[in-house]
């Protein structure tokens, strides 16, 4: 066997350019990682760039520029922690990708935000804290001190996966950065009680709203005989219902108030729900045919009506939430009177795009990494149970934003879906119908059903109660967090630029 010559060369180079490759690609993986904050202050600049365009050549300018960053860095957050009310439930229901989830959101966000959103800014901008009690200057510098402390702690939930309300955080800020200005007494508690009393009251409607939905998709088509016919009967309807209370809201939100008699809007919405409901129903008869009577077949009839109600509730979320981020520039605006002779309180155009985008940038910046636990992680989630959640939170929320109530959308979402979850359990055990359907069942497939273990159904509940402590503990601190992060902000802002 011939002897191999030993190589008496090392192979520097190779080595090298292996190092060098390690290092390319330890790079990009870096960069990847840096891409998504990069975007983010290029947005921020950008905002600052836009609001300059409209203030270079006024007396606060500079003070509103900078305000413009802080809402901008605000509407990023509330664009990545807020998503999963949005989206959540289609992506957790498999109904919708979630490249296809960001997009839709993305556009409904924008579109709430500028044609329904001047309500809830009013709120937040001039009636938490009355604007008549507090000097012009003073008002502003409360501003930047609760847009700053609410964003940071809303950026802290997100790194840490939770999610928080932003409509608390920016409601709490606005109070502690208040009370350390000027004390107690600008408060407006009345407010603040209604504000409160709505935090309370719009989860259980949500939930109660969502289960009731849930009930009726369960009575008029999961259990019935021939699912695929009652489906073909019921799901045009419940998107001509949809379809015409949104109509309803949209005609009562940007008409002149008093302009429509209540009757008028009553018989638009009813003929809006009419035309969707001519519009979509041959769409759903042909997606119904050849489909299995299974329960797995419903998820095609669903995504249809799952996608509009995630899109009407990023409507909705725009709507409400884009007051979290300019409502305290709105303020800052009007303070330092910059706002071309507008009311206090109604927010110039320029200030709802630069919250309205920021939202959506956010979304798609930093968007996904909350979908999972609203989405998958409470309950388990068909397109179904997807469809109840996300229609009931955006009527709850559409409905809030009407009455200027800055409500919060996580709040509804996360109600939503654990009104789901919990009306299930029930379901499961007390519904008469469905054990029938059951039994029925079980005899035609000749399968004998056990007697349930009580120990095991109690170890399989629907709703994992180890979320609901967790998601109800970070709400309950989060309005004081912020309340006392903002006075602190307030305290040094005061110490060192007033």
């Amino acid at each position: 066997m011939p002897q191999r010559n030993p190589v008496l060369t090392k192979r520097t180079l190779d080595k090298d350019l292996d190092k060098v490759t390690h290092v390319e690609d330890a790079a990009k993986h870096v960069a990847r990682r840096l891409v998504a904050p990069g975007l983010g202050l290029i947005f921020l600049g950008l905002a600052m760039l836009f609001a300059g365009v409209y203030v270079f050549d006024r007396p606060g300018a500079v003070l509103v520029v900078a305000a413009a960053a802080l809402a901008a860095y605000m509407a990023l957050n509330i664009g990545a922690n807020d998503v999963t009310n949005n989206v959540g439930a289609a992506v957790g229901a498999r109904a919708i990708t979630m490249k296809q989830a960001l997009i839709v959101a993305a556009i409904f966000e924008v579109l709430g935000a500028t044609i329904a959103g001047g309500e809830v800014v009013k709120t937040i901008s001039s009636s938490i804290v009355d604007t008549v009690q507090v000097p012009q200057a003073t008002l502003g510098w409360i501003m930047m001190a609760a847009l700053t402390a609410a964003a940071l702690w809303i950026n802290l939930a997100t790194w840490m996966n939770a999610p928080v309300s932003t409509t608390h955080a920016i409601v709490g800020a606005v109070i502690g950065a208040g009370i350390g200005a000027v004390g107690f007494e600008p408060v407006n508690w009345r407010v603040m009680l209604e504000i409160t009393v709505s935090w309370m009251t719009s989860p259980l409607f949500g939930g109660l709203i969502a289960a009731g939905l849930l009930y009726l998709v369960k009575t008029l088509i999961v259990y019935r005989e021939d699912k695929i016919a009652a489906a073909r009967r019921w799901v045009p309807v419940m998107i001509a219902a949809m379809a015409g209370g949104f109509m309803a809201y949209m005609m009562l939100q940007l008409a002149p108030e008093g302009r429509y008699p209540a009757l008028t809007i009553l018989l638009v919405g009813i003929g809006t729900g009419l035309v969707s409901w001519l519009a979509v129903r041959p769409l759903i008869l042909r997606q119904a045919e050849n489909l299995e009577n299974r329960n797995s077949s419903l998820r095609t009839l669903f995504h249809f009506p799952l996608v509009g109600s995630a899109a009407l509730l990023s409507f909705a979320h725009g709507a409400n939430d884009v007051s979290n981020a300019v409502g305290p520039l709105s303020a800052i605006v009007h303070s330092a009177g910059i706002a071309n002779g507008g009311a206090v309180g109604q927010p110039p155009l320029w200030v709802m795009l630069i919250g309205a985008f920021g939202i959506s940038v956010g979304l798609l910046l930093f968007g996904p990494r909350l979908i999972r636990l609203v989405g998958e992680e409470i309950t388990k989630l068909n397109p179904t149970r997807a469809y109840c959640v996300a229609l009931s939170t955006a009527f709850t929320v559409i409905a809030a934003s009407w009455l200027g109530l800055p409500v919060s959308t996580t709040h509804i979402a996360v109600g939503s879906v654990f009104g789901v979850g919990f009306f299930r359990e029930w379901y499961t055990r007390h519904s008469k119908r469905r054990i029938e359907f059951i039994r029925r069942k079980a005899e035609t497939w000749e399968i004998d059903e056990p007697e349930p273990n009580v120990h095991e159904v109690r170890r399989r509940y629907l709703v994992r109660r180890s979320h609901f402590m967790t998601i109800l503990g970070a709400w309950i601190i989060t309005v004081p967090v912020s309340a006392a992060l903002a006075a602190l902000i307030y305290w040094a802002m005061f110490a060192l630029f007033i």
